[in-house]
């Protein structure tokens, strides 16, 4: 069964973008978050978080040089925190929505007005950073529509793409960190979304002949890739995480979790046929794949309700581009870096048993304090890592240092790593481990994002310049590893953001009501003194600690008094042991008996007969 969709989207682009030229503005909404029921695959309705009593939540436009509002409500019983991907937050660091991090959450029953000045353009997305409430469905398509839209179109369709779980998140959440589960296996997903729609339903898009489109292809999933594209028809991509390239034509556009595309079509000449789309999702991401799943999910370009589908012959084409090789239509030079950070990315079992990310192996854990607080309460010593705490993975950069991070993946998966604040150059790939003595030569104006994938047993280096102090969680964008501590914190300069940023009274009255402090270091003390901070698991430690020594000397006695207990049961079992009779004792009792029965009689027996 197809469902139909309409351009409203575009036609509120365009509207604004008409109105905006004229004068920025204050955008508002009002989102009160709260539990409803929805079906979107058919199979199973379930809870789900929605906006105003209705599952999707909307979109969201705005225009350059806007002020984006949402006054929003939690209607749940638990707290939540709203994060606009990819948002640079310059000054509203406070804003930016990761519980723990720059928020103490909005607790239930209470609002938070979220006050986002609009300083970028192109394709993003907003959704809950507490928790693995995204999971649940608290997520939405932000689109920042630039009045002076350098690419030229027709029309522009939103396509989200998201991975459908019929579980709640806080069970599989339970179920992935656990002992029962020492691999880290992460839940697989029951099916696939295309425009919040999967199962029979599919997502119809409109084409009339000879126009263009831009479809905004953003991937809101928890866990899976997706790979898109559209029989009989070329694209280009114009667009990546807010970046506006040259355009480069490709077959097929792969999206990990977080990523987004925008991709130029123009529709063919002819009403004739009806053509399918692919967004695939990548089942290397699964560590199984169970019978139920279709996991190539189809939706229709459709120039006519009359015509019949047109189908390419063979296999979709699956030659997605390298995003390295994109040309930023800005065309912006490459950085050379003042610090170096080298942050190596393995999942093992840790000392609590569970299966846990981690960069260098330090598994995040969040502090007593919201680590934006603590760079804005401890004056100079904000510039000291110490001060942050052992499990925050906390790393400093100093104001307008160019910041080269370099990350190998040593994991077996394919890992989106997204960097909050800021986009990033990618200035390499390879395969892992880099080495340092090498000298990578850059293109003159990189490619940037804000999310890059890199694949098991590789590296990627990324620069960007700390032009933006705050606190800044670096982490990957799958919703399971994120809970399972493969995060970190870059702190940009402390100084600097304690001149600048002025916390509103709202988050300050939030944090007092949750009984969250919101000055001191990561325990909550002052200067150095740690003690009550958050502090392991820790990695399995090499070699024979006094526990292990123990346990083996355990072992050995139970051993010992095994084998005396055997040895002690085979001789006094020999002590009263009676013998079996054989074959040759038979044959001898046997004529024994015979004797007594017909030979030589006792007398008394004699005297008696």
């Amino acid at each position: 069964m197809f469902g139909r969709s309409s351009s409203f989207a575009a036609a509120v682009a365009i509207v604004l973008g008409c109105c905006h030229m004229a004068a920025a503005e204050d955008v508002k909404y009002y989102w009160d978050i709260g539990y409803v029921k929805a079906n979107p695959d058919g199979q199973l309705e379930r809870q789900v978080i929605g906006v105003n009593g209705a599952w999707p939540p909307p979109p969201l436009h705005v225009s350059l040089n806007d002020t984006l509002i949402i006054e929003a409500r939690n209607s749940l019983d638990t707290p939540t925190t709203l994060h606009a991907h990819g948002m640079y937050q310059n000054g509203t660091n406070y804003m930016d929505g990761p519980y723990m991090v720059t928020q103490c959450g909005i607790p239930p029953g209470q609002n938070m007005t979220y006050r986002i000045p609009i300083t970028q353009t192109g394709t993003y997305w907003i959704h809950a950073h507490y928790g693995a409430q995204y999971v649940d469905g608290i997520r939405a398509p932000l689109i920042l529509h630039n009045p002076k839209e350098p690419h030229k179109y027709d029309d522009e369709i939103i396509v989200t793409l998201e991975d459908w779980y019929h579980d709640q998140a806080s069970g599989l959440l339970k179920e992935f960190l656990s002992w029962k589960n020492p691999g880290g296996a992460e839940p697989v997903p029951n099916g696939a979304l295309i425009g919040s729609v999967g199962g029979d339903k599919h997502k119809i898009i409109d084409f009339t002949p000879g126009k263009t489109y831009r479809l905004r292809l953003i991937n809101m999933s928890a866990l899976a890739m997706f790979h898109f594209s559209i029989e009989g028809h070329k694209m280009h991509v114009i667009e990546v995480d807010g970046v506006d390239t040259e355009p480069m034509e490709v077959g097929n556009v792969r999206l990990a979790a977080a990523q987004r595309t925008s991709v130029l079509v123009t529709a063919l000449n002819s009403t004739g046929s009806n053509y399918l789309f692919h967004a695939d999702m990548d089942t290397d991401m699964f560590d199984n794949i169970p019978e139920t799943l279709n996991y190539n999910s189809t939706g229709l370009i459709r120039y006519n309700k009359g015509a019949d589908v047109r189908r390419d012959k063979g296999e979709p084409d699956w030659s997605a581009f390298n995003d390295i090789d994109l040309v930023p239509l800005d065309g912006m030079e490459a950085l050379g870096f003042d610090v170096t950070y080298s942050l190596d990315v393995y999942f093992n079992q840790y000392t609590d048993a569970l299966n846990h990310g981690t960069f260098n192996n330090i598994t995040y854990v969040m502090p007593k304090v919201p680590t934006m607080f603590t760079a804005l309460s401890m004056g100079a010593d904000a510039l000291n890592a110490t001060v942050y705490g052992p499990q925050t993975n906390a790393h400093m950069v100093g104001h307008m240092q160019d910041v080269q991070l370099v990350v190998n993946n040593f994991d077996a998966g394919n890992h989106p790593f997204h960097l909050h604040g800021h986009h990033f150059q990618l200035i390499e790939r390879g395969p892992a481990p880099y080495d340092p003595t090498f000298n990578p030569r850059p293109k003159s104006a990189p490619a940037r994002r804000d999310t890059v994938t890199i694949p098991s047993m590789e590296y990627v280096i990324l620069r960007f310049r700390a032009d933006n102090p705050g606190t800044w969680l670096f982490h990957c964008h799958i919703e399971w590893h994120i809970e399972g501590g493969l995060n970190m914190v870059i702190i940009e300069a402390p100084d600097v953001m304690q001149k600048r940023i002025r916390v509103p009274q709202q988050i300050l009255d939030q944090c007092a009501a949750a009984g969250i402090p919101t000055s001191g270091n990561a325990a909550g003390r002052e200067g150095y003194d740690l003690r009550g901070a958050p502090e392991g698991p820790y990695p399995y430690p090499l070699g024979w600690t006094s526990k292990a020594k123990g346990a083996m000397a355990g072992c050995i006695l139970s051993a010992l008094v095994g084998f005396a207990s055997i040895i002690w049961y085979g001789w006094s079992s020999q002590q009263s042991y009676k013998p079996v009779a054989t074959a040759d004792d038979s044959e001898e009792l046997d004529a024994a008996e015979t004797q007594g029965r017909f030979g030589r009689m006792d007398p008394d027996s004699a005297a008696i007969n």
